[in-house]
């Protein structure tokens, strides 16, 4: 005696797939999420207590990043430029804008301003700036085109995927040490061939020590 309809069959093979669909999908979903700027931040722009313009500071004017990041090329912190070092310039240019009185606030109070990170890499990952501009990353590799950020945004997720493709692909990335600070810097068509010849120059580590855990979670 048959006990269920023979269509049972067919709904259990649709319920099946029905339901491995359904998991894909939510986990498809899930991975979008996770990579939005939702997520990540990336794109969003951060409100500061005052209204600094990377735009107009490096294209306007010229500043070369480490000017402001003096500690980029010998610390693992690219550092956060000090009140005086605002002063050296404000002192005279736009010295009684009310836009600049928390600079000024500062400078007469030594107290330092409260500045909004907006890179923010987790506790667990170690990231060290100067190997990283010594080895031939610009800054606009990560950073993005800081010369047309009004407000500064993360350009990038920092995920660690991200941080993998340039670890399994150096060559990729690389640009000539002369270049590292250029935000006009566009890489040549013969990338791959230039990458290669700086990552035996500048004794750029094999992948496998690059992708190692111990690399970036100390």
């Amino acid at each position: 005696m048959q006990i269920f309809h023979r269509s049972t069959n067919t709904i259990s093979k649709v319920s099946i797939f029905g339901a491995v669909f359904a998991v894909a999908l939510l986990l498809g979903l899930f991975d979008k999420i996770n990579r939005s700027s939702w997520m990540t931040q990336a794109h969003v722009t951060r409100e500061q207590p005052i209204q600094f313009s990377h735009e107009r500071h490096v294209a306007g004017n010229g500043l070369d990043c480490r000017y402001c990041h003096s500690s980029v090329e010998q610390s693992p912190f690219a550092g956060i430029p000090p009140t005086k070092t605002c002063m050296n310039c404000h002192s005279q240019i736009f010295s009684t804008s009310p836009y600049l009185e928390p600079v000024r606030a500062s400078y007469r109070s030594g107290r330092s301003i409260e500045w909004v990170r907006v890179h923010d890499l987790p506790d667990f990952a170690y990231f060290d700036h100067s190997i990283h501009v010594n080895k031939g990353v610009g800054c606009t590799t990560c950073h993005g085109p800081v010369d047309r950020m009004p407000l500064m945004w993360q350009e990038q997720s920092l995920q660690m995927s991200w941080c993998i493709d340039c670890h399994r692909q150096p060559e990729a990335y690389v640009r000539p040490r002369d270049a590292v600070f250029r935000v006009d810097y566009v890489p040549p068509a013969n990338q791959l061939a230039l990458g290669r010849r700086l990552v035996a120059e500048y004794g750029i580590q094999p992948q496998a020590n690059l992708t190692s855990c111990s690399t970036c979670h100390r």
